[in-house]
């Protein structure tokens, strides 16, 4: 029987060579005797105060494996076989599945039978506390988030506290859990957290990359078959004069005709890490034969999902503030408080958006439907295409049936980007793989919009407006200031 991290932890102390599990309740002197812990470097404990970095931190993993689990340790363990054994379920972890989509992701997963490892350094959550910002929902712990799906669906899922960054941690983890699949929502995501200053630039990039570069050595290492599920982002191509292919174009030139990767054009430093990633993980694909989706996903919009609504304790975050805010979730919001929704610049910016219910079953599909050992597939993740203005016409439309007094205001674009463009993304292999979109509809609009009002209490109204600019980024860390 799994021990629930609430009563009885299960604590794996990596990276040590020899680590092994324990009960806290054993006692601290035990504890501490028994175990020899190896430090290792944190990128996230240097971000709280810039300029006083601490040279070593210890990095915890805590998991809920049961207590015969290296007794019932399956055959092959720690090696490259493949478990083909239909009646077993796939095991998928879920690299930072304590955010916005892996929350759900790992819940969905767990949800239909897989089992489900969650991975996470718990970073985002540090970010909030430095930036004075907040979700609109309050958010229970990951160890009750846990706990509390163990109590109502009797499934358990596994959780590695860790930083990817961190090698020794990731191999232990792989070696521990053994993955048929990885899904990987492990990175900052944020644009404009990017664009701060440089050491958030430099934090970005060096997270983004090296954590997904140390995730393709340990497929290499430790679970060659193993199916890397990778979120990338429509970020990557920019806004081309042409249409966006899913991730290659066929082009012929002075006679000669190839296939080629589509060209990108980032918009933002962590726009540019995942351009990175995408050709870090095409070159391993074919260097060393690992099997890779790229899921170049749109924007995410929207809250519930048919798990995260079971209990308050499940409940997912809602971004609404200028950093880590998507725009509709954001205009949702505004209009909820009174605010005018913000238009930047002209509101001609068009992108692709999906519902968080679809983000869930784009990933099942890509784990149910594998790529091929040295295969890169590239999938472009979205359901429709928006312009900013369209998107804040549809809020005040939905909010003004509500009774709500919806306004719009243009302020200064923070960004560097086109501000009207020709947009035309294809996204057709999900659907061929049988995606079942939930399309942006009045319905959900007026959910979306009612939710924002039951906790518009909670709202920070100092955070709704953008104060990072792509021109004016800044040298030294600095704090936000409310």
């Amino acid at each position: 029987m799994a021990h629930l991290l609430s009563t009885s932890y299960t604590l794996k102390l990596s990276p040590s060579r020899n680590s092994s599990f324990v009960h806290l309740n054993q006692g601290l002197t035990k504890f501490s005797s028994f175990l020899t812990l190896k430090s290792s470097n944190f990128p996230s404990k240097r971000l709280v105060q810039p300029g006083q970095f601490p040279e070593r931190s210890c990095i915890v993993c805590a998991t809920t494996l049961s207590l015969n689990h290296e007794a019932k340790a399956r055959p092959g363990a720690g090696s490259n076989e493949v478990h083909n054994d239909a009646s077993k379920p796939k095991r998928v972890m879920v690299i930072g599945g304590d955010g916005y989509c892996g929350w759900a992701t790992a819940l969905h997963l767990s949800n239909k039978n897989y089992k489900v490892a969650i991975v996470d350094n718990l970073v985002r959550r540090l970010f909030d506390h430095q930036l004075g910002i907040d979700s609109l929902t309050p958010i229970a712990s990951i160890h009750s988030r846990v706990r509390r799906w163990k109590s109502l669906t009797g499934k358990t899922i596994e959780l590695y506290i860790g930083d990817i960054c961190d090698f020794e941690f990731l191999a232990e983890t792989f070696k521990s859990f053994e993955p048929d699949a990885v899904v990987h929502f492990g990175e900052q995501r944020s644009a404009p957290y990017s664009m701060i200053d440089r050491s958030r630039a430099v934090f970005t990039q060096q997270n983004n990359v090296i954590g997904t570069l140390n995730v393709l050595f340990a497929i290499k290492e430790f679970s060659k078959e193993c199916h890397l599920v990778k979120l990338g982002t429509m970020g990557e191509y920019g806004t081309p004069n042409i249409d966006i292919e899913e991730g290659y174009i066929t082009i012929t030139h002075n006679g000669r005709t190839d296939t080629l990767p589509y060209p990108k054009q980032a918009s933002s430093f962590y726009h540019l890490s995942k351009v990175h990633d995408s050709h870090n993980i095409a070159f391993t694909c074919k260097a060393w034969g690992i099997r890779a989706t790229d899921l170049n996903q749109g924007v995410v919009y929207g809250l519930r999902t048919d798990e995260t609504e079971m209990h308050e304790e499940l409940h997912n975050r809602f971004d609404y503030d200028g950093i880590f805010g998507t725009a509709l979730n954001r205009f949702c919001v505004q209009a909820a408080v009174g605010h005018p929704l913000t238009v930047y610049g002209k509101g001609g910016q068009t992108r692709g958006y999906l519902d968080i219910r679809d983000t869930v079953q784009c990933v099942e599909l890509a784990i149910a439907n594998p790529a091929q050992p040295g295969e890169f597939r590239v999938f472009n993740q979205f359901t429709e295409q928006f312009s900013v203005r369209e998107l804040a016409a549809l809020v005040t439309r939905a909010g003004e049936k509500l009774g709500l007094k919806v306004e719009t205001a243009s302020v200064p674009n923070p960004r560097v980007e086109a501000e009207e463009h020709y947009y035309n993304a294809k996204h057709t292999k999900l659907v061929e793989l049988g995606l079942n979109p939930h399309l942006l509809s009045d319905s959900l609009l007026d959910s979306l919009l009612n939710f924002a009002i039951e906790y518009k209490d909670r709202v920070d109204k100092k955070q709704i407006m953008p104060n990072v600019s792509w021109r004016k980024i800044g040298v030294k860390p600095r704090t936000i200031v409310a």
